[in-house]
């Protein structure tokens, strides 16, 4: 049996990869472009959002100049009554002789779609081959006995001691 969730448009979650506050419903993270959930009707619904609000601009250093300028890109969100909702300073930087960075700006719109969360228990794997046991290894040849052998100092590793006779 599937349950709908109540209300959640504008709900957050954190990407597990950027680690980006980003919408709930969102299968692809907008920040790193990972794939979040594998939802064919979601990644679909994603991909037919709406771009409300794109503007790009280039910035050129005049070659002439010769100190470089620094930039900062901040943005800001404000509400219906001009209230600052959210604001992040999302790059900082330098242009130098002849320099160029291209910035832009875009906002994508999309209707909600109900999140449906399953009460079922996960599905058992599919049967598969069955596990195979280790080979046996081949025992190990016999160690020798301190102070047989030709000499026991030769028997020793540089940098060793050789353990205590009995």
């Amino acid at each position: 049996m599937s349950v709908a969730r109540p209300d959640t448009a504008g709900k957050t979650r954190v990407c597990p990869h950027c680690k980006a506050t980003i919408l709930e419903s969102l299968t692809i993270c907008p920040g790193c472009l990972h794939h979040l959930r594998f939802d064919q009707q979601a990644a679909k619904r994603q991909v037919a959002a709406n771009s409300a609000l794109r503007v790009e601009g280039v910035v050129t250093h005049p070659a002439t100049a010769a100190e470089p300028w620094e930039y900062f890109v901040v943005i800001a969100v404000r509400n219906e009554r001009g209230e600052e909702v959210a604001r992040q300073v999302v790059n900082v930087g330098a242009l130098r002789n002849a320099e160029k960075r291209t910035f832009t700006l875009s906002v994508e719109v999309m209707p909600q779609q109900t999140i449906v969360a399953s009460n079922k228990p996960p599905a058992p794997p599919p049967p598969g081959p069955a596990p195979r046991a280790p080979a046996p290894r081949a025992p190990a040849p016999p160690a020798a006995r301190p102070g047989s052998g030709p000499s026991a100092a030769a028997a020793t590793k540089p940098g060793t001691t050789a353990p205590p006779k009995r």
